[in-house]
């Protein structure tokens, strides 16, 4: 009675220690010998206090891509869809999410089918019988956390496991020595029946720092947990370590025929080996059961906690995971963006399109009839003034005034704008070349119509062409050769008529003269003007030309290179998210 009474007073002060030593929210499990050597778990629960905890903190170049990211996903919003962005918009959350959860720990995932030991192997760690084992399936129906350390409320916290679900291992200096600061979550069954269960599981995956993996002889080798889950976690083997448990049920050699079979597979999965010293997952045999390994497992762990670096890797391997699934959106092997053929071909498109070569050639033709005008003979002239009483004036040009021309115009139209828009997004990612053609056909809705509006003003003014200063020169002399017709004719008739005295050679000769000179002069002007009638008409060509590229670059060429620079820009910053930092074509 009195050693009862006795052992009643010491509860109080046992849970007083208790509080003191373990004051973080979990529930402490302490470990007492009785009688036959058996042990029993006393749980108590313990209120969460005021705790300090040291933040996480990357290095800059984790930062740095972090940053990359995050702005990344800022000018991408606009041109792709919210699924694509998913993945990495989770990635920077759970990373703004760790950083500020301790730095101080390790949380690390035992993760297995059912029957690989996963539980036993957990208990082994921890030095007592925490998870439930059994040959009932699944036997982990919940995750359990196991802390060596104080300050791991908050991280356990993150991951949703309840206060009921949260233990601490046997109190031994030695382990808790070399695994301070490790933090050991059970999973459920990877192949458990029960969905939800698979679903914890494969949520808790995303947010641990590192996983254990634990197969067994029998199921190392199962498709589900290689194709579903080792294979696309290949880019994170310096946060995995592979165990092979139960190695005590194989005889002899066969342990490490398995063992390398495992490597292999883990090989084939694209997982790097962190043997000889280099960066990778470590693989080792060990048997939760007889104890076999678990010391070298330990020891793994120790130095795995130690380094204190495994949540920072984790989240570069998260980022290296999203920036492999964004490839396809960013990355291309092929030179983009418009050429200057491509643009001076669109520009001559146009140009085509509203007629800049005939307006030239109309040009020249109408400077061509106006000197013929101004220097042909008179009676040349009043022909021609007779003729243009019949026609309508050709001074203004009318480049396209038939239905069935403007029709013609608009299709060149349409068709130049989709051969540019096909070129400038040649090669891009399907997103970026559709924005690219978006803005084209923005950009083609009533150009056309400004086509014509630009070839009204920048065609040819209204009445004649200007006269260059030589036409007056040749004004007179014409003048003068058909005075010599008048005065040679009025002469011949004075002579006929008995006004004058005879003398052919005078009057024939000046008739002769000027009936000879006019068609000469007019001769020799057309030759002295067909070259400023050829720059006339190449100066209306080019002002024609140019206002139709001027209109075609600001409504087309202009949005598509701000597309073209808009995914230069991203593919750049890209560039930065990748793990090396360097730019992609």
């Amino acid at each position: 009675m009195g050693r009862t009474g006795a052992s009643r007073r010491d509860v109080p002060s046992r849970r007083k220690e208790s509080e003191e030593a373990w004051d973080d929210g979990l529930i402490a499990r302490r470990v007492t010998e009785t009688t036959g050597g058996e042990q029993a778990a006393v749980m108590e629960t313990r209120p969460t206090g005021p705790q300090t905890v040291m933040p996480l903190s990357y290095d800059g170049p984790l930062r740095s891509r972090l940053d990359a990211l995050r702005e990344l996903v800022g000018l991408s919003r606009t041109r792709l869809d919210s699924v694509t962005l998913a993945e990495a918009g989770r990635v920077l959350d759970e990373a703004a999410a760790r950083r500020k959860l301790s730095g101080l720990h390790t949380v690390v995932a035992i993760a297995g089918a059912t029957g690989s030991g996963k539980s036993q192997l957990f208990n082994a760690l921890a030095g007592v019988a925490i998870s439930e084992t059994g040959v009932r399936r699944p036997t982990t129906a919940a995750p359990i956390a196991c802390s060596w350390s104080d300050g791991a409320a908050s991280l356990i916290d993150r991951l949703g496991i309840p206060g009921r679900l949260r233990r601490r291992p046997l109190q031994s200096p030695e382990a808790e020595a070399q695994l301070q600061g490790l933090v050991l979550v059970d999973l459920p069954d990877l192949d458990s029946a029960a969905v939800q269960h698979r679903e914890q599981a494969e949520r808790l995956l995303d947010l641990v720092d590192a996983i254990i993996w634990v197969v067994d002889p029998e199921k190392y080798a199962d498709a589900v947990l290689h194709e579903r889950y080792l294979r696309p976690m290949a880019g994170h083997a310096e946060i995995m370590i592979v165990v092979l448990n139960q190695v005590d049920r194989l005889p002899g050699e066969a342990a490490d025929q398995v063992l390398d079979d495992l490597r292999r597979l883990l090989d084939e999965d694209g997982i790097a080996l962190g043997e000889h010293g280099e960066p990778g997952a470590a693989v080792l045999a060990l048997s939760a059961l007889t104890g076999e390994g678990i010391g070298d497992l330990r020891e793994v762990l120790g130095q795995f906690v130690a380094e204190r670096g495994a949540a920072a890797r984790r989240i570069s391997a998260d980022l290296d995971a999203a920036a492999a699934r964004l490839w396809p959106v960013y990355a291309t092997r092929r030179r983009t963006g418009l050429s200057e053929q491509a643009r001076d071909e669109f520009s001559a498109r146009l140009a085509d399109a509203v007629g800049a070569t005939a307006a030239g050639e109309a040009a020249e033709r109408a400077w061509l009839r106006n000197a013929n005008r101004a220097c042909g003979t008179p009676w040349l002239r009043l022909w021609r003034w007779y003729l243009d009483r019949r026609e309508p004036p050709t001074g203004r040009l009318q480049l396209r005034a038939h239905a069935d021309e403007q029709a013609t115009a608009r299709q060149k139209v349409e068709q130049a704008v989709r051969t540019v828009a096909d070129r400038a997004s040649a090669g891009l990612p399907a997103p970026w070349a559709q924005a690219v053609r978006e803005a084209a056909a923005r950009g083609s809705h009533g150009l056309p119509e400004a086509l014509d509006e630009l070839t009204a003003r920048a065609g040819l003014p209204p009445g004649r062409p200007p006269r260059p200063g030589w036409w007056p020169a040749a004004v007179l002399v014409q003048v003068s050769m058909t005075m010599l017709q008048v005065v040679g004719g009025l002469w011949l008739v004075g002579q006929i008529v008995g006004v004058m005295s005879p003398n052919l050679g005078v009057p024939v000769l000046l008739m002769v003269s000027g009936i000879v000179g006019g068609p000469l002069v007019e001769w020799s002007c057309k030759l002295a003007a067909r070259g400023p009638a050829r720059r006339y008409g190449l100066e209306a060509e080019r002002r024609l030309r140019e206002a139709a590229a001027g209109c075609g670059r600001a409504r087309v060429l202009d949005p598509v290179a701000a597309e073209l620079l808009r995914y230069r820009e991203v593919r750049e910053q890209y560039g930065r998210v990748l793990r090396t930092g360097a730019g992609v074509r």
